[in-house]
């Protein structure tokens, strides 16, 4: 049973990725304001992936208007459209992403900041790619980690992620994520992205899950400090101190 639900799941994630994606280049020759357009097809996406996988999302707390800088911890990719649903935003992710087959151009379209963090010029750039989405008023989600993990701690921050707001004294918000599943399905080795798993191979799991539980947690009160490594430590506290281990 859970194979046929995981199929009947995988055909229509694909079907509805594809013809929002399809919607949404087919409106972008004709619809004039691109960011409302894009910000729209991007939420409907989100909440068409949850609404699929059987994800039920749990707010705590008071979610930044827009413009924003938002950091959160980062469990795998399901994050993406859990916090996307949540808040109109941009992300900015490892350059890597972009050479993903297929994904890569529509994670591309949907104007992802890519950033090489062993390039310092490339770090400057991606600053102004964020200043630019912050003065057009849209939102900009960092997962500073680098890297996903299983959920058991929040890993170290990486301060290059942060070198724009600190080098402008922007304030940032941060928020946590974590997940509850049923007790047979551990989110540790189901959502969480961290082993060996190819993208398709980690979808498969989560697809036969029939529900799951998202918490986002967000803080009280946005984080100034013009030094990026300060900035950094005081961040990973917070967002420590909020977030609930994946058992």
């Amino acid at each position: 049973m859970k194979y046929l639900l995981a199929s009947t799941r995988f055909v229509l994630f694909v079907f509805v990725t594809l013809f929002l994606y399809s919607v949404w280049f087919i409106g972008s020759f004709i619809i004039p304001n691109k960011p409302f357009w894009r910000q729209l097809l991007f939420r409907l996406w989100a909440i068409s992936f949850i609404k699929i996988a059987g994800i039920e999302v749990e707010v705590i707390g008071t979610p930044p208007q827009q413009p924003f800088f938002l950091v959160c911890n980062h469990l795998g990719y399901v994050d993406i459209p859990v916090l996307r649903a949540i808040v109109d935003s941009v992300f900015v992710g490892k350059k890597e992403i972009k050479d993903w087959f297929l994904a890569g151009r529509i994670v591309s379209d949907m104007e992802t900041i890519f950033i090489d963090r062993q390039n310092n010029r490339d770090i400057l750039r991606a600053g102004e790619e964020i200043l630019e989405k912050l003065n057009a008023g849209e939102g900009v989600i960092v997962f500073p980690e680098g890297t996903s993990s299983k959920g058991e701690e929040v890993l170290k921050f990486n301060s290059s992620f942060l070198e724009f707001p600190a080098r402008v004294d922007f304030p940032v918000h941060y928020a946590s994520i974590t997940y509850q599943t049923p007790n047979n399905n551990p989110p540790a080795n189901t959502i969480c992205w961290w082993g060996d798993d190819t993208f398709l191979e980690h979808l498969w799991k989560i697809l036969q899950i029939p529900r799951f539980k998202a918490i986002v947690t967000f803080g009280e009160q946005p984080i100034q400090n013009p030094n990026r490594k300060e900035l950094a430590k005081i961040l990973h506290q917070k967002v420590s101190e909020i977030f609930v281990p994946v058992l």
